[in-house]
């Protein structure tokens, strides 16, 4: 009787790639892809396998796969001519940038500090300004007090509108009407400060004496105690002030509103919200920061305008008395730098000018650190 033919015995399973090794594997397993002459799993050629080490085939397709991933590493990690270049100017820029703040506040230390030395004065808390006789004698309190009482009427007064501005164009208005509405007033960011300044003075001031001597009976609060100025008062100056600083305060905040996630929205929607309700649980709270960095930025711009308020306010006259009332002249930092541009002849005189110029520089630095570190909390807006 022939021989009858014996069935084929069944193989082992290849083992799937990536999988973890079975009993059934260490019993029957083949060969493993060395390196070095250490196995994947890290161990000898004769060592065991044991229940849990990796399993990966051998071959030649994995074998080319990894020398082409090498190839490909080593030609990445070549830089190329232009990126090289690119990155270079680009280090340079922010080089060259931050260079030049540091030798602007420089300049003004040293040119400031015979002037300080000299001072007769306490230069914080005194509220003389005599530079054109031997004796210097200067201080900055009528100067910081204008420059701060003009930028906070200002930033009152600009902040909750700015922000109605943004709201309607990002929530409420069409969309053939929030591009135009928003082109008009990224156009105010335009126009010159003398325009501002000679619009005030000749325009604006006369129609807002009612509006002032209505607010003379409130002369029981000392900011709005009757000083009979008919024109170039604190108040004038920081309604001009509001509209010019309106344009980035509404560009900074609609931008940030206009990026508020999609799904965060239909989230409040799918939850019965009126839209008041949308814009007080989702939009105001991510936008919050870029709101305030948005008013921090407007205020260091408000800090420092020359012209305009070099032809708004009214110089107090030497000597007066001191008073908090906003319907009274004064002088900021910035007017008072150009009101005196005749007394830069002499070093000394200009050196006190020149401190002045100092702690504007400071106060605005400050203002600008303090808005980039709000912008920092939130990466959306980084």
């Amino acid at each position: 009787m022939a021989e009858q033919e014996q069935p084929p015995r069944p193989s082992a399973p290849r083992p799937e790639v990536g999988r973890s090794a079975t009993p059934e594997d260490v019993a029957g397993r083949g060969s493993e892809p060395m390196v070095g002459g250490v196995s994947v799993n890290g161990r000898r050629p004769h060592d065991p396998l044991i229940h849990g080490d990796a399993v990966i085939p051998s071959g030649p397709l994995i074998t080319s796969a990894v020398s082409g991933g090498g190839a490909l590493a080593r030609r990445g990690s070549r830089v190329r001519l232009g990126d090289r270049i690119f990155r270079g100017l680009s280090t340079g820029a922010g080089l060259v940038i931050s260079a030049l703040v540091v030798l602007i506040g420089v300049f003004l230390v040293l040119k400031a500090w015979p002037a300080l030395r000299a001072d007769k004065a306490s230069f914080l808390f005194s509220r003389d300004w005599s530079t054109d006789t031997g004796v210097l004698k200067f201080g900055i309190v009528d100067l910081l007090w204008g420059t701060l009482a003009v930028s906070v009427i200002a930033m009152i007064l600009a902040t909750p509108i700015s922000l109605g501005i943004a709201l309607f164009i990002t929530q409420y208005s069409p969309k053939r009407l929030a591009q135009p509405v928003a082109y008009i007033v990224d156009l105010l960011a335009a126009i010159p400060s003398i325009v501002y300044g000679i619009w005030g003075f000749t325009i604006l001031a006369p129609r807002l004496e009612p509006v002032q001597r209505a607010l003379y009976h409130l002369g029981f609060i000392p900011f709005f105690k009757d000083h009979n100025v008919a024109s170039g008062t604190i108040f004038e100056g920081g309604i001009v002030l509001a509209v010019m600083i309106l344009p980035i305060m509404t560009a900074i905040s609609r931008d940030v509103f206009a990026r508020t996630p999609r799904h965060t929205i239909e989230a409040a929607w799918a939850l019965g919200a009126t839209r008041w309700e949308v814009i007080r649980l989702a939009v105001l709270p991510y936008g919050r920061p870029g709101v305030i960095s948005g008013a921090m930025l407007g205020l260091g711009r408000a800090l420092g305008e020359t012209v305009a308020m070099y032809l708004i306010l009214s110089k107090p006259a030497t000597g007066a008395p001191f008073t908090s009332s906003i319907f009274n002249g004064a002088e900021t930092f910035a007017s008072k730098v150009a009101n005196n541009a005749a007394e830069f002849e002499s070093p000394t005189s200009a050196g006190a000018y020149i401190a002045a110029g100092l702690v504007l520089f400071i106060l605005t630095f400050l203002v600008n650190a303090a808005a980039r570190a709000i912008v920092n909390r939130r990466k959306e807006f980084s």
